[in-house]
């Protein structure tokens, strides 16, 4: 945690203890603004979590951050609840202890997320097997129906807990979960039957409604609308934008099939209320209440199993007792709805808790270790604060007895083992306040029952005056009558004021006595033994005492529990009251800091030392400042941490040393050791990264060094043992080399074929009048023949295939016809094959598409015999000479006189073209290196075979072409050209 203090400027210090100004409640307030604006919505009090509900969705509960918690210190980072989570586990493992995480705030301050978010962490994290799979399962799965039948929308939350919940988790002697408990507390029945404005009732009653299947709404008698029954239009809030009732429904029946809830009768209970709530009473002219939905008589006797007309005479009369004669009185309009909605709410509160149990008892396992979870109430400051709100408040004043009880013990008890002398702390003891609430004959719970009970005309003002009377002097209590002028202004005649830790809070007396009574009418508790067809035990009810005593018997229960286990501490606080992510509501919070009791815990905490960490964890963080520790100090640790601290300039009054731990007093004095190890860092970063750098790139490469080593010597060992079978094989396979074919000598033979067929590979023959072929072995005489036809087959076939198409026009005939004898360089053209084409460039054959042959020609002028390079191509009708596509001259056939050319090797030749065409220029004296093949072409194309004249000899030759000739062709030569 120590490595997050260099950023505290900017996001605050991570432990409220460290705050230099600790008593300010600005201070801390600032300090939660810096985290909250950071998304750091967690903050310890030593060993407290301060819990900010960010209203949105963070990236901080992933199987990762699981793992990153998993087994660290608690310090060692940065606060979360999975670091509470860990270290109740490792606690419960380490010092076989029981353990308990007890998590309050107001409500939509995210109390029931924060126990999800423990219930997840340990389902992921602990050891499974199937059984243990199971148990995590329907541990999980307990959360969707509890919320369900327990949680409602309020005006301050969506998703409200409605009860208070105290859950067992408990794990074998492996560490596994292997079942459960839950004790449930003081829940809310009233919302059963009315809801405030923009609230709810139970989710049960919409996501039945919303996602119930047809079939199963028409067993029940339902229809698929809210606005149907009275209980659940009274808020005028039957559908809410963030809640899916339809979804949530299939969530809740899976979870009712995993934890093992086989039958709907659960559903006919829900379905019961829903009817109770339409039962509608007219009224007789003597007063007398009857009912007039008889409907609603006839799903309820069918869902519940009791007889219609035993239920509707409940519905209307009371059964009064009076000397030993059981008497029947008529209820009139206002007492049968107080009777209707009794009973409702009794069906609904008696049916929670079999729920419950029915969850205990598929959770059941003994003889375990335990980690306990309370889910409960926060403190709650209404504008209208009745029995429900005392009793919260009353538990949360115990809870922070126990806990300033437990804080402080835990401090003693950690000084003692250090040999630390303990000074006493002064806190506020609100001890004071419990036992105003709850001390025997004289306590507002003793006062409230008395006049329950008492007979005569007991009230609610009657029962405020017996407190006045009683508890009129006491210090922390007061009423509008014991007040002062300025005070009676805002107090209602109707209220008394208690002074809790958090604050004063004003209660209204309306109602007490009727929901400390909880009554039904004794025909009411009867109509159950009158069904035909025992189902089970959900609606039969017993009297068992008032109210406000059975939770002071539970609560008084639940603190023995937490006494008798390890305490931890997540405290959630609401950020504001619209649900809106980022904003920051300071007049809210600083009333949940007060009312949560953190400023008084801070103070308890910081009474001694604000900082306190084992020597090992000290000395390895802050060694590098003295030279006498660093790089590392051998004797013993707390010798160490004196020597450092003495180095530092630490006076006595500023720490202390115990056995195994140095404790701090002072925030500055952390701060101040922090900031001169950042100044060390950057003196020590460079060398100490670089000698860190060079030993793991030492270690890397001999790490790599050794692999590549390894796999050298593994390719090696390899290839001598395939080299060994080979051989082995090889000797086997010539030793029965003249065997028919078996698994000895197969791999000899293939080899033979193999060597064969390479031999061959390399010495095929090149031509069809070559003969050679290699000697097959014995096995592959006959397909060596077969082979040998082929090859000769395939040689025939390529030349065949090679042989130009012009053949069929007997080209080399007669080129043999013309030139044979006569010109010197013929020889060299007969193993040449005449082609179509000389051309490299295709330019010409774009603009003059599909020539019969196309050759490259030198073309001399006729006046100064200047060369130029031009392209001769035939085509079906003329020859024409081109320049790089562009037409020089077109020869027609029918105008070519001749063509003359020497018996010599040169390729001179003249064409003779007639002038009687103003087109025609003349005759054309070209030279070509194929001269041959281009003048057999021009003979064939042209019909002129008869008309090439060959000069045998020297004949007279024109001077200056000879001349011209010699100088630009570097070599002398004769040629005669014949006009």
């Amino acid at each position: 945690m120590e490595s997050a203090l260099t950023a505290r400027d900017r996001v605050g210090v991570q432990d409220f203890v460290l705050l230099e100004n600790y008593t300010s409640e600005v201070a801390f307030i600032e300090n939660l603004r810096k985290r909250f604006k950071e998304n750091l919505i967690y903050t310890y009090i030593g060993s407290v979590l301060v819990s900010m509900n960010p209203y949105k969705d963070l990236e901080i509960y992933t199987k990762q951050h699981m793992e990153r918690y998993r087994g660290v210190n608690f310090y060692e980072v940065s606060p979360h609840i999975y670091a509470v989570a860990d270290n109740a586990y490792r606690s419960m493992r380490t010092e076989r202890r029981d353990q308990c995480i007890l998590i309050s705030g107001e409500s939509g301050a995210g109390k029931t997320e924060a126990s999800k978010k423990v219930l997840q962490y340990y389902a992921i994290t602990c050891p499974a097997s199937e059984h243990v799979q199971t148990v995590k399962d329907r541990l999980l799965q307990s959360n969707p129906v509890l919320e369900a039948f327990g949680n409602a929308k309020t005006l301050r939350n969506d998703n409200s807990s409605r009860f208070g919940k105290y859950m067992d988790i408990q794990f074998d002697f492996k560490g596994a979960p292997v079942g459960g408990h839950i004790i449930n507390y003081l829940l809310e029945k009233s919302r059963v039957v009315h809801q405030s404005h923009g609230e709810r009732n139970f989710h049960i009653f919409y996501q039945l409604i919303e996602g119930g299947e047809e079939d199963l709404l028409r067993r029940l008698g339902l229809e698929k609308n809210p606005q149907q029954y009275q209980y659940l239009v009274k808020g005028n809030c039957p559908k809410v934008s963030s809640i899916n009732d339809r979804n949530d429904w299939k969530i809740v029946r899976k979870a009712l099939s995993i934890i093992g809830f086989t039958d709907d009768e659960l559903l006919n209970i829900i379905a019961s209320v829903l009817h109770l709530g339409n039962v509608q009473y007219g009224g007789e002219d003597s007063g007398s209440a009857y009912i007039t939905t008889e409907t609603q008589i006839k799903y309820l006797a069918r869902l519940l199993g009791v007889d219609g007309t035993v239920l509707k005479e409940a519905l209307t009369h009371k059964k009064i007792i009076a000397k030993g004669e059981e008497l029947m009185s008529p209820l009139n309009q206002e007492q049968a709805a107080s009777a209707r909605d009794a009973l409702s709410k009794a069906i609904y509160g008696r049916t929670f808790t079999w729920l419950v149990n029915k969850i205990n008892d598929s959770l059941a396992f003994k003889n375990a270790s335990v980690i306990g979870l309370l889910d409960i109430y926060g403190f709650e400051v209404f504008q209208n604060n009745s029995f429900e709100q005392f009793c919260i408040n009353y538990c949360n004043e115990k809870l922070q007895q126990l806990f300033i009880e437990l804080t402080l013990k835990s401090e003693q008890e950690e000084y003692e083992a250090e040999g630390i002398t303990w000074e006493p702390v002064q806190y506020f003891n609100n001890k004071i306040i419990c036992d105003l609430v709850e001390e025997k004959f004289k306590g507002i719970i003793s006062i409230l029952d008395e006049e329950c009970l008492r007979p005569g005309d007991a009230s609610d003002i009657t029962f405020l005056e017996k407190l006045e009377d009683t508890v009129g002097g006491h210090a922390h209590f007061l009423t509008h009558k014991l007040a002062d002028g300025k005070t009676r202004k805002v107090m209602g005649r109707e209220e008394f004021r208690l002074i809790h830790y958090a604050g004063e809070v004003n209660y209204n007396v309306n109602g007490f006595l009727d929901k400390n009574n909880d009554l039904l009418f004794r025909n009411l508790k009867e109509v159950r033994e009158q069904k035909k067809q025992k189902k089970t035990k959900i609606c039969k009810y017993n009297i068992s005492g008032l109210k406000s005593t059975q939770f002071k018997n539970s609560l008084a229960k639940l603190m023995e529990i937490l006494m008798s286990k390890e305490p931890s501490y997540v405290r959630c606080i609401k950020p504001n009251d619209a649900k809106q992510a980022g904003r920051f509501d300071e007049v809210l919070i600083r009333h949940q800091v007060k009312y949560l009791g953190l400023m008084e815990n801070l103070r308890v905490r910081r009474a001694g030392f604000a900082y306190r960490r084992r020597y090992e964890t000290f000395l390895q963080r802050y060694k590098s400042l003295c030279p006498d520790t660093w790089p590392n100090w051998d004797g013993r640790l707390v010798d160490g941490v004196s020597t450092l601290v003495k180095h530092l300039g630490y006076k006595p009054e500023e720490y202390k040393l115990g056995r195994t731990k140095i404790f701090i007093r002072f925030p500055k004095t952390l701060f101040a050791t922090e900031d001169a190890l950042e100044v060390r860092k950057h003196s020590l970063g460079m060398s100490y990264s670089q000698k860190t750098k060079y030993r793991k790139m030492r270690q890397s490469a001999i790490k790599i060094q050794a692999w590549w080593r390894g796999i050298l010597a593994c390719r090696k060992a390899k290839r001598r043992r395939e080299a060994a079978n080979t051989i082995r094989r090889f000797i086997k396979g010539f030793i029965y080399r003249h065997q028919p074919r078996c698994p000895e000598n197969e791999y000899f033979l293939d080899y033979v074929r193999y060597s064969f067929l390479m031999k061959l590979h390399r010495s095929l023959p090149k031509t069809v009048l070559d003969k050679s072929w290699p000697t097959p072995p014995p096995a592959l005489v006959e397909a060596s023949e077969q082979l040998r036809k082929l090859c000769m087959q395939n040689m025939v076939w390529k030349y065949c295939k090679n042989i130009n198409p012009e053949w069929k026009h007997q080209q080399k005939m007669v080129a043999s016809e013309i030139f044979k004898d006569k010109k010197d360089n013929y020889p060299q053209s007969v193993p040449k094959l005449f082609v179509d084409t000389r051309l490299s460039d295709d330019s010409a054959n774009i603009i003059y598409p599909s020539p019969q042959y196309a050759v490259p020609v030198t073309k001399y002028d006729r006046n100064g015999y200047k060369a130029r390079n031009r392209q001769l191509l035939l085509m079906a009708n003329s020859a024409i000479i081109v320049e790089e596509g562009k037409l020089k001259q077109c020869i027609d056939y029918s105008s070519l006189k001749g063509i003359s050319v020497s018996s010599l090797s040169d390729g001179m030749f003249v064409l003779h073209v007639t002038c009687e065409d103003n087109k025609q220029k003349g005759d054309v004296v070209l030279q070509c290196e194929h001269v041959i093949e281009t003048l057999t072409k021009v003979a064939i194309c042209a019909d002129k075979m008869n008309s090439i004249n060959i000069n045998q000899g020297r004949s007279v030759v024109d001077t200056k072409l000879l001349f011209f000739l010699s100088l630009n062709q570097n070599f002398v030569y004769e040629i005669s050209i014949l006009y």
